[in-house]
């Protein structure tokens, strides 16, 4: 296997959890355990294909684990590994840093809607 090589340490950061998806799915599974419907309700922009892949990549990088009950109609469950919830600190920090800059957007008359803050 050829050596990787980073530049700087975000970068290993975001081949894990970049693009427009992965952050937003980890935001929600922070907070609980979420099955795939709850999840697709949740991040209503996402297609269900697009989300079963981020999901797929997640579990593939051992941030997201998958739990498939034995049952009809099966029920799966997706959390946060132990590993996934060191991502947490960070996840925070990215939702106030958001929150943050809807606040000032609002202050200068931009109408914005944020339907929920990161409670934590």
């Amino acid at each position: 296997m050829p050596t990787k090589t980073y530049h700087i340490g975000v970068e290993a950061t975001m081949e894990i959890i970049g693009g427009k998806w992965k952050s937003i799915i980890l935001c929600h599974l922070r907070h609980q355990t979420m099955r795939t419907g709850e999840l697709a309700r949740a991040i209503p922009q996402i297609s269900q294909k697009m989300l079963t892949q981020q999901l797929r990549e997640l579990e593939a990088a051992n941030i997201v684990s998958r739990h498939v009950y034995q049952q009809v109609p099966p029920r799966v469950d997706y959390s946060l590994t132990d590993y996934g919830q060191s991502l947490s600190g960070i996840l925070h920090e990215l939702c106030v840093w958001g929150e943050d800059n809807i606040d000032r957007r609002q202050n200068n008359g931009e109408e914005i809607t944020l339907l929920s803050r990161d409670g934590v």
